[in-house]
Formats: C-alpha cells, sequence, structure tokens
C-alpha cells in the first residue's frame, strides 16, 4: 500500500510542502503582498515525478489560498498552466503583466 501525499503550509520558507511519509516530495514556492500570494516556482523531485504529486501539490496550495481569502497571482508556469485548465471553486485569479517575449513579435 502506498502512502497517501500530505500537503503543508510551511510560512518559515514561503512554500507549500507536499511529502510521501516523512520525505520531501515537492514544493510550490510563493511570496505574500497585502492580500495576494504570488506563486513564483514549483517543483517536484526527480524520484517522485510521474507519480501525480504535482496537481495535487497545485489543487491543496490553491485550495488553502482561497480559503484564506487571497487573490492568487501565478508567476510560475505550472501553476498557471493548472488554473487555465482545471477549475480552482472561489478562486480570485489576478493575471500578472509579464514581458512580451521579443522572439515572438519577429
Amino acid at each position: 500500500m502506498t502512502e497517501e501525499p500530505t500537503v503543508t503550509r510551511n510560512d518559515a520558507a514561503s512554500r507549500y510542502e507536499i511529502r510521501v511519509g516523512d520525505t520531501l516530495a515537492g514544493f510550490a514556492e510563493f511570496k505574500e503582498r497585502r492580500g495576494e500570494i504570488l506563486f513564483t516556482h514549483t517543483e517536484v523531485d526527480p524520484a517522485f515525478q510521474g507519480k501525480g504529486l504535482a496537481p495535487v501539490l497545485a489543487s491543496r496550495a490553491l485550495a488553502d489560498a482561497v480559503a484564506s481569502g487571497t487573490t492568487i497571482v501565478p508567476y510560475c508556469p505550472y501553476i498557471a498552466r493548472y488554473l487555465t485548465r482545471n477549475e480552482v471553486e472561489g478562486a480570485n485569479i489576478r493575471w500578472p503583466q509579464l514581458p512580451t517575449d521579443p522572439a515572438a513579435s519577429s
């Protein structure tokens, strides 16, 4: 039987962490501003990739952000992609204005 992953918020490290048993399997880093949580980077340890942990981490971190009433700002490409592909009920999202890629306008 495999262990269920757990997701916890680690304020000291400014990230949500996903663990399998006692092992840190991945994290989603964030920065906070007044009324906003900016997701900046998500990573799953290579030893745990392909096990479906990234969407579990994203869904639980985003659900926690919604529950706290903060606006989600997805700078992290994984979190942004997750939000475009999945409904997160009650989410208030402010899409960041990223610089235009000069290669895209050629």
